[in-house]
């Protein structure tokens, strides 16, 4: 039988005593741009002491390998820093799995670097959305969580990765280690300022497809060349012609070519997919798959493709409608009105849900205009969005599901 919210609100008024804001700031004070490795590893550092507050275990895990095309063709392995991941109760009846990300899109030598007040209660400042307040929230949930009576029938785990921002090449299999056998799953990415939450989203893929040709004069020899610059092109436009509705095709650069008096023998296209479902990410790698021996073969030369789909398309499913439904409930006992839409935006929920685990991804805080330097933060969304999480996740363990 379902308690009444009155059971928990006890534990739901907490919230506005834990340091929700502060440790925000804090964490938003340090730079974790994702290539800022030093700055990783401070927010890291700073998360790990935060989360072992918790009753379980928290450790930092290396990251996988990632590799990335360089200008000049070559393939190399690209540094990422540590994941964030804690146990809690493994062995409980019913498990769920909460994530976040702990990088921004930021660099260290960025100019956007300090948190100001817009007015009162909303806050401009890196990362301050997306996503440190979002972990702070995470945090708060379950700090309120493990006061309750129900917190023994709930067992979780917690993964912050270090790359989300730049498609979680060195977490995506860390996210569907951990998705397995879970209930569900909540991710923290900003809800919009009004609350309004992001329903189903569409795919992406990112691709870079390398041309090798033949280098000839351009006066004496030209016939003898075999041009990388023109296949590139070539292989552009007839990307582009596959965009329709459903299926964003979006080639974005092309890298290489050389001085006028030579005929370019290397290029790199760089194409990014957004398919809205898995049968448009399937047309999309078989018209990709056609497409590379056909330029080949009509240009004479070499074309290697490198990538891949890796946020598959998150449609949402009768789970997912279910856990929607259960956010929905926790939000009017609250009195919030909580409603979704879809959006073209991606991010770890798109993993997740591609291991079959129904997910709500954006559980954090208020906030708008992320990825950029008007990013900000509606304070009093910290604790309103605390006490909705951890409501949710004491209706799940109170159920022993969904």
């Amino acid at each position: 039988m379902t308690h009444g919210t009155s059971t928990f609100r006890e534990q739901l008024e907490e919230a506005a005593s834990l340091p929700l804001l502060d440790r925000t700031l804090s964490w938003s004070g340090v730079n974790s741009g994702t290539t800022n490795l030093a700055g990783i590893k401070t927010v890291a550092g700073m998360l790990a002491d935060a989360f072992s507050a918790l009753p379980g275990d928290v450790s930092l895990v290396d990251p996988s390998p990632v590799e990335a095309v360089r200008t000049d063709g070559t393939i190399d392995q690209v540094e990422r820093g540590q994941h964030l991941v804690a146990s809690i109760r493994p062995d409980a009846p019913t498990r769920i799995l909460l994530t976040g990300h702990m990088d921004t899109v930021f660099p260290a030598d960025h100019g956007f670097q300090k948190i100001t007040e817009l007015e009162p209660g909303i806050l401009n400042g890196p990362g301050l959305a997306d996503m440190k307040g979002g972990i702070s929230v995470m945090l708060g949930a379950l700090q309120l969580l493990e006061q309750s009576d129900v917190a023994d029938r709930i067992g979780y785990d917690i993964m912050i990765n270090s790359d989300e921002e730049v498609g979680s090449g060195s977490s995506a299999a860390l996210i569907e280690q951990l998705a397995k056998g879970k209930t569900a799953a909540l991710t923290y990415e900003p809800a919009l300022p009004d609350g309004t939450l992001a329903g189903e989203r569409g795919g992406s893929g990112n691709f870079s497809i390398i041309f090798i040709g033949k280098s000839a004069h351009a006066g004496r020899n030209p016939d003898e060349g075999r041009n990388a610059l023109i296949a590139a092109a070539d292989m552009a436009l007839r990307l582009k012609a596959i965009h329709r509705e459903g299926l964003s095709v979006n080639p974005a650069k092309i890298d290489g070519g050389g001085p006028n008096n030579a005929v370019p023998d290397h290029c790199i296209l760089r194409v990014n997919f957004r398919p809205k479902s898995l049968e448009d990410q399937a047309e999309a790698q078989m018209r990709l798959d056609q497409l590379i021996p056909a330029i080949a073969k009509e240009h004479d030369l070499d074309v290697h493709c490198h990538g891949g789909f890796g946020r598959p398309p998150k449609p949402i499913d009768p789970q997912a409608q279910k856990l929607f439904g259960l956010v929905k409930q926790c939000g009017a006992e609250l009195g919030l009105d909580i409603n979704w839409r879809g959006t073209g935006g991606v991010c770890d929920g798109n993993n997740i849900a591609a291991c079959g685990v129904p997910v709500v991804d954006t559980m954090g805080v208020r906030g708008g205009a992320i990825h950029s330097s008007d990013e900000f933060l509606i304070v009093d969304s910290l604790v309103e969005r605390t006490q909705l999480s951890a409501l949710t996740i004491m209706r799940i363990a109170e159920r022993g599901g969904l």
